[in-house]
């Protein structure tokens, strides 16, 4: 077998570099495996890899999806596309009823080449469920495969999520975001920032958005954003939430959410860790210590 893939990821998170491949269990003579596994609040899956593709759902609960550059937060209106060979780590919030598709090499064609979340259509959903309850050796000439042909194709035609926080390139940007991110309620000036570079604001604004593509200020508020999601899909209060990521009135983080999310952050926990009633329109790509 081939080895793993990096997918454009760097190897400075722990873990990643040695780690081991978990075989896909089922009928591997089948195109689709489809598998279905709950899992504990607070659950972590180590870093892997797998020799095939996966389509990571969860029909409740919110996981943490982590590679060694990137992490993202994926409540159960979304899902992940991970590529074969892609090394990952999953951390679950909540009580997570996950349900993973492993396509073979030939099934793939059309298919992401990186990892990307993707909006999951009520249609999407049901295919899934039926999908994790059929037996390993389905007919994939009878009704059986063309419940999995359609599965296949309804992910092709899925729209992908762009809210996304990338990271620098540089070590010396990276520690800065980690610091930030280690603590996402201090809201320090930029000049503090700078200094802590020994470098000029304007360098920092300047390198940051080459390095990143988007600006240190937005960057900033996406992080907090990204954030809310995963403590309002553990449960954590609104107001406290506001608070602990450094807003001073709740309301200007409803504001902010409403915004970004089409929803505001109580509908968002009313609907049930990740908006049962009313889905989102953003997509999470954050990284997360």
């Amino acid at each position: 077998m081939a080895g793993r893939a990096d997918n454009g990821t760097r190897s400075h998170g722990s873990g990643f570099a040695d780690a081991p491949e978990s075989p896909v269990r089922g009928d591997l003579s089948r195109a689709v495996v489809a598998r279905r596994t709950s899992y504990p609040r607070g659950h972590h899956i180590q870093p892997h890899w797998h020799g095939r593709a996966q389509f990571v759902f969860a029909v409740a609960g919110t996981m943490r999806v982590r590679t060694a550059r990137h992490a993202w937060i994926v409540p159960s209106s979304r899902a992940l596309w991970v590529p074969a060979r892609t090394v990952h780590e999953i951390q679950m919030h909540g009580v997570v009823d996950m349900h993973s598709l492993y396509f073979s090499e030939t099934a793939v064609a059309g298919m992401p080449s990186a990892c990307v979340v993707l909006e999951v259509t009520p249609l999407l959903r049901e295919l899934i469920v039926r999908a994790a309850a059929l037996p390993a050796a389905y007919d994939e000439g009878g009704d059986d495969g063309l419940l999995m042909r359609l599965l296949t194709a309804e992910i092709r035609g899925l729209a992908p999520c762009a809210l996304d926080l990338p990271l620098p390139d540089s070590a010396d940007l990276m520690r800065l975001c980690e610091r930030i991110l280690a603590d996402l309620s201090t809201r320090r000036p930029c000049d503090f920032d700078a200094g802590e570079l020994s470098i000029s604001t304007r360098t920092l604004y300047r390198r940051f958005l080459r390095e990143t593509g988007i600006t240190f200020a937005r960057w900033k508020q996406q992080a907090r954003l990204l954030e809310s999601i995963r403590r309002l899909a553990e449960g954590a209060p609104v107001t406290t939430v506001a608070v602990d990521l450094g807003y001073e009135r709740p309301g200007a983080f409803s504001t902010m959410f409403r915004r970004a999310l089409g929803m505001a952050p109580r509908t968002f926990t009313a609907g049930g860790e990740g908006g049962a009633a009313k889905r989102p329109r953003a997509a999470v790509r954050v990284y997360l210590r």
